[in-house]
């Protein structure tokens, strides 16, 4: 009978632990942005089409074989961003883009480097599973 008590008791252990660290999770200050703009809305859909994280990254997650991109808007300029959109480069296709894409594609890097910083080697891992920089 002692060993059903001790598991009930674990239980609701980890039921208060469980629910207390969602609640401080949740609850925790996170910076909220700005929603994307619908021209920055269509670059992300772009990003996806064209499988951009194949060799790109945002944040630190996705490909090796280019840079990650996350603030790329700041970094370089805008027709330096634009002029390899539309001649890719040696590693980099082509993909043919026309002017709509490419402005939909600098708006989403625009909005991405409004979202934070990315260079996940500065980035301090916690207890908890959470990262910060």
């Amino acid at each position: 009978m002692g060993t059903y008590r001790s598991k009930i008791v674990i239980l609701i252990l980890l039921i208060i632990s469980f629910v207390t660290y969602s609640i401080l999770l949740y609850e925790s200050d996170s910076k909220q942005s700005a929603p994307p703009n619908k021209l920055a809305q269509k670059g992300r859909v772009l990003w996806q089409e064209k499988n951009c994280t194949a060799c790109h990254q945002l944040y630190g997650l996705g490909g090796h074989l280019g840079p990650d991109l996350t603030n790329v808007y700041e970094r370089r300029s805008e027709d330096y961003i634009k002029s390899i959109l539309h001649t890719g480069t040696v590693v980099m296709p082509d993909f043919k883009l026309n002017e709509q894409e490419i402005e939909e594609f600098v708006e989403f890097f625009k909005y991405i480097n409004s979202t934070g910083n990315a260079d996940p080697k500065s980035y301090k891992k916690h207890l908890d599973g959470t990262i910060s920089q």
